[in-house]
């Protein structure tokens, strides 16, 4: 399928503009990196959100895997607030999340990191494009691009754990399903997570 290429003026007064009423889920989990149906995240700027009251501190990984295989990621929605656990127990790492926006919106459960991609690009839904057909067809990897530098596919069918272009989002009920982490910090994470990684979100 062919794509008509989108300038970078109409990209940013998409992002600029059109982004205040995007519902966002993550991408969808592939074997290979063919593109797949993503929706992006609503702007925090005309989206009403709570700042993360919550506690924000070190956890420790029994109370929630059996074990390390693979390593560990637990994502507590509710202290807004991702943690990793390399496989052999010695790195533990601590990074700041936006998590989704209701309840209603919020996954919770096991499971798996499937896919990792660097310079993940973007997509709608089909159900997007219905209800939005003047949305793009298509953003390429790079700075316009609202999924970030990098991007963890999970099993669940269009959640991933990605990086954003807008800092705001970070630290606030501002998703519509997936799990966002600043560019520097899941860039980190992709280099410590490996496919089979465990991800359980509380």
């Amino acid at each position: 399928m062919t794509h008509r290429p989108v300038g970078r003026k109409s990209r940013r007064m998409f992002l600029a503009g059109g982004a205040a009423s995007l519902a966002g889920l993550a991408a969808p989990a592939l074997a290979q990196r063919t593109p797949g149906a993503i929706e992006m995240e609503p702007d925090v700027a005309t989206t009403p959100v709570k700042h993360n009251i919550s506690s924000f501190r070190a956890l420790k990984w029994e109370p929630y895997f059996a074990d390390l295989n693979n390593g560990a990621i637990l994502v507590d929605t509710t202290s807004r607030a991702l943690h990793f656990w390399s496989e052999d127990g010695r790195t533990y790492k601590l990074y700041p999340t936006s998590v989704p926006l209701s309840e209603e919106l919020t996954r919770r459960g096991r499971t798996r990191v499937v896919q990792k991609v660097e310079g993940p690009d973007w997509r709608p839904t089909p159900s997007m494009k219905k209800r939005n057909p003047d949305w793009p067809d298509y953003i390429p990897p790079g700075p316009d691009n609202p999924l970030g530098t990098h991007a963890l596919y999970l099993s669940w069918t269009y959640y991933r754990i990605h990086g954003t272009q807008d800092t705001r989002k970070i630290g606030r009920r501002s998703s519509n399903g997936c799990i966002g982490l600043y560019n520097r910090d899941i860039a980190e994470l992709f280099g410590f997570a490996k496919v089979g990684t465990q991800v359980l979100l509380i």
